[in-house]
């Protein structure tokens, strides 16, 4: 059997008396794209933030390629990581910074390449998202969000990662470019083989980038599978949110 490239079981995550995850369990195998959906506040970045490190969990088992994570600090910590990628829901690009040492920065900061070799690598991954040289130049304040993403992107990749984490990856985008940004998602990560880990509520782009779609509700994943089953999923909450109906199990929650 193959090691699954990120294996969850289990994993417990509360914030006082408030539970965000109640035993979530996942598997995503080497090679494939796992789209988790579900509403605000469901657990979806808080998991996303457990497989970075970024949250240690109360318990449970986080793997990637079969070592356990959950517990690791410092150097060992950031040995797994090296293998990471990641797309930021706002692209989170640095104000200060160049187009090029944006997509740079990591190869810099991290892995202590030189300047003039960062360069050159960053130029590459921007042509690989249709950037030309002459965007390597501006300042992020200089670019529409849609390019704001692309440049994202091409930071996601610098460094070649074995597994790119995208969070949100359409939000605040029309759908045109949503769409443009998604067909940029599928292509790229075919090329380089990668593993993918998204999170979403917009099922257009879950639809368009994922091999499989699992969702979370109340800190559980309810359902996953392939994402041609999701339209019979036979389960009510995933049938109200993939349609976006307002009546069903799935209540909003309102201040009173």
């Amino acid at each position: 059997m193959t090691t699954p490239k990120i294996e969850l079981k289990g994993v417990q995550k509360r914030f006082g008396t408030k539970v965000v995850l109640d035993g979530v369990d996942l598997s995503v195998d080497p090679g494939e794209s796992l789209v988790i959906i579900g509403g605000s506040g469901t657990g979806k970045s808080v998991t996303l933030k457990s497989i970075l490190g970024l949250i240690t969990p109360d318990k449970g088992s986080i793997k990637v390629d079969g070592r356990e994570v959950s517990r690791l600090t410092g150097r060992a910590r950031e040995e797994v990581n090296r293998k990471f990628g990641m797309l930021f829901q706002a692209a989170a690009l640095f104000d200060s910074l160049t187009v090029w040492e944006n997509v740079a920065f990591g190869l810099i900061q991290g892995r202590g390449l030189n300047r003039t070799e960062a360069k050159q690598i960053a130029l590459q991954k921007l042509a690989k998202v249709g950037l030309g040289p002459e965007v390597g130049e501006l300042s992020p304040s200089e670019l529409s969000g849609g390019m704001q993403k692309r440049v994202g992107l091409a930071r996601a990749i610098a460094a070649e990662p074995e597994i790119i984490f995208f969070d949100e990856p359409t939000t605040g985008l029309d759908p045109i470019m949503a769409d443009v940004i998604n067909d940029l998602i599928v292509t790229t990560v075919k090329d380089m083989g990668v593993t993918t880990l998204s999170i979403t509520h917009d099922m257009v782009s879950a639809r368009k980038i994922a091999d499989k779609i699992a969702m979370i509700y109340k800190g559980k994943i309810i359902w996953s599978g392939r994402k041609e089953d999701i339209d019979n999923s036979g389960n009510p909450y995933v049938d109200q949110f993939i349609h976006g109906r307002a009546e069903g199990p799935i209540k909003m929650e309102l201040a009173k």
